[in-house]
């Protein structure tokens, strides 16, 4: 019971602050490593693997919040029924999407043993924590008083661009993939809402890609002793998401960056001063 118990947790951390500007991984560094010490439950590589199985609770979250939109983009409209996107004018198109993924799989691909071998550390998290606050807060105050493109249907190929550029400042722990594009969007001229709508679907292919290959990779530690675990830390994780990304959608445009900036800085401490 106790493992279910912390694969619910786990999976409450997970999506609640996957999405939004915080840090999932600042997060569980506290929770995983401080509160709950799972290492101990199970190996390290079938923690490693609930890790992403809670990110495809998540991702799966997204998902269900944005089908409507994930249909329009595929041309498959017709199976969003009711909620199918109709309006006249003009719409998201995958190519602006892809055009957002480009910079950020590179760099990945580019350095990803670096990534994981140097950055990975409670250090270099708390440094990310810190920078993706400061950029928040400049993001709301030196952004465009007027918005040029107030929903996610309204941003241009540059805008794409351009997010997908401050995406790569999310390869390094504790930035923030969402802190990072987010702000990107707002300093390009892009509502908070349109910058987290774009910044949402970008996420799936990314994570789902990512969480793919892990998998594949780790397919080996899905055992009988080790699914209850997962399976607990899916659902909660998905569960959780839906009702986090629903939430900060909504409000978003109302209190900006500045909040989750603050918030960030006070984690960074936190972290620090517990494990600094």
């Amino acid at each position: 019971m106790w493992e279910m118990f912390v694969a619910f947790i786990l999976g409450i951390v997970e999506g609640l602050t996957e999405f939004a500007p915080v840090s999932s991984t600042g997060h569980m560094i506290i929770v995983d490593d401080f509160l709950f010490q799972s290492k101990e439950l199970f190996s390290a590589p079938v923690a490693n693997t609930f890790k992403v199985v809670i990110q495809l609770g998540s991702i799966l979250a997204v998902v269900v919040v944005f089908w409507p939109r994930f249909m329009d983009l595929l041309g498959l409209s017709k199976l969003a029924g009711k909620h199918a996107i109709t309006a006249p004018g003009k719409h998201l198109k995958l190519t602006q999407v892809i055009v957002g993924l480009i910079p950020a799989a590179v760099l990945g691909l580019l350095f990803e043993d670096y990534i994981d071998e140097y950055l990975f550390s409670t250090k270099t998290v708390v440094i990310g924590l810190v920078l993706g606050a400061i950029l928040m807060i400049i993001a709301d105050y030196v952004r465009p008083k007027q918005a040029k493109a107030e929903s996610v249907d309204q941003i241009t190929y540059g805008q794409a661009l351009g997010i997908g550029l401050f995406q790569c400042l999310g390869l390094w722990p504790g930035f923030s993939r969402s802190g990072s594009t987010i702000s990107g969007g707002v300093l390009l001229g892009m509502s908070h809402r349109a910058a987290s709508d774009f910044t949402f679907i970008m996420a799936v292919p990314v994570m789902a890609g990512a969480s793919g290959l892990s998998l594949l990779k780790n397919w080996e530690y899905f055992t009988l002793d080790a699914l209850p675990f997962f399976i607990v830390g899916f659902i909660s994780a998905f569960v959780f998401a839906l009702i986090s990304i629903r939430f900060f959608l909504k409000l978003i445009n109302r209190i900006k960056l500045v909040p989750f900036a603050i918030y960030r800085i006070i984690l960074a401490a936190v972290i620090y001063f517990v494990f600094l």
